[in-house]
C-alpha cells in the first residue's frame, strides 16, 4: 500500500473462555467445517489490501491448533506469552518487519471490511499513531496502530494494558498520540446489537447470520447482517442481556 510502510493484521489466538471455550474455532457452518477464525482471515485476505496476516498464539498445547489454521490459511504464526497480548502482537509484527499493525480479535466473525483500504491511506497520509472505527456494532470494527505507539504501550503501561485490551494505554492516554476516530454511518451504531461470540447464545445468532447469508462469504456486509436481524427480532432479543455489559467497557 506505501512502500516505506508495512500493514500486517496481528490477530491474538488462544482456547480459553469461561463461558465458551475456545470461541475463534467455533463453527459458523458445521456441514462445511467453516469456523469463525476462518472467515475473519478469509475476509482480510480478499477484502482488504492488508500486506500480511500473523495469528499471535498463546503458548500452550490446546492452543496448537492455530499452527494448523496459519498453514491452511498460508499466513506465518508466532507464539507467545498467554497473558501479555500486547507483547503477542507486537513479536507478530516485528515477524515480519511491520510498521503497522491491523488489529481484529479473534472471536468476531463479520468484520466492516469495506472502509480498511480508504482508512489505511488516511492513516498514513495524517500521519496517524492509532486510527479507530467507532462507535460500532460489537465485534464489527477495527483499530490500525503504528508499531512505535504499541512499544510506547508495553514499555510504558502495566498488566491491564498488556492484556488483550490492547490500545487501552493509548486510549487512555490520548494526548500522547495522534489518534483519529471515524464513525461509520449511523446504521452500523446500534448498541442492540451485538456480532461477537462470548456466549452460546451469540454463536446460535451469528451461525443464522452465515446461514442465511453465507453465499455473501467471506465477505459478509454489516448493512445486510443488520437488516437481517431486524426481520428476526427473536435473534436480537437471544443476546439483548449481553449488550449492556459489553458496550460499558468497549470505549474510553
Amino acid at each position: 500500500m506505501n512502500h516505506q510502510r508495512k500493514l500486517v493484521a496481528t490477530i491474538a489466538c488462544r482456547n480459553q473462555g469461561s463461558r465458551l471455550y475456545g470461541k475463534p474455532l467455533q463453527n459458523l457452518d458445521v456441514s462445511h467445517g467453516v469456523r469463525i477464525i476462518d472467515n475473519i482471515i478469509e475476509c482480510i485476505q480478499a477484502g482488504t489490501k492488508v500486506d500480511e496476516i500473523v495469528l499471535a498464539i498463546s503458548d500452550g498445547i490446546e492452543n496448537q491448533i492455530f499452527t494448523d489454521i496459519a498453514t491452511k490459511h498460508g499466513v506465518k504464526y508466532i507464539i507467545g506469552d498467554e497473558q501479555d497480548v500486547l507483547h503477542r502482537l507486537i513479536m507478530a509484527a516485528e515477524a515480519v518487519e511491520a510498521t503497522d499493525v491491523f488489529r481484529v480479535t479473534s472471536e468476531s466473525p463479520f468484520m466492516y471490511f469495506e472502509p480498511v483500504d480508504d482508512l489505511t491511506q488516511r492513516f498514513y497520509r495524517d500521519e496517524l499513531d492509532a486510527l479507530f472505527v467507532e462507535p460500532i456494532i460489537d465485534g464489527c470494527g477495527f483499530e490500525i496502530v503504528k508499531l512505535d505507539a504499541l512499544k510506547k504501550s508495553h514499555f510504558n503501561g502495566s498488566s491491564r494494558h498488556r492484556s488483550e485490551m490492547c490500545t487501552l494505554y493509548i486510549r487512555e492516554n490520548a494526548p500522547d498520540f495522534k489518534i483519529a476516530r471515524v464513525a461509520p454511518p449511523l446504521q452500523l451504531q446500534r448498541i442492540d446489537l451485538r456480532l461477537t461470540v462470548d456466549n452460546p447464545e451469540d454463536l446460535t445468532v451469528c451461525r443464522h447470520i452465515y446461514g442465511s447469508l453465507k453465499s455473501r462469504a467471506p465477505l459478509f456486509l454489516i448493512s445486510e447482517i443488520v437488516e437481517f436481524l431486524d426481520r428476526n427480532p427473536s435473534l436480537i432479543e437471544l443476546t439483548a442481556p449481553f449488550t449492556e455489559t459489553g458496550y460499558s467497557t468497549m470505549y474510553l
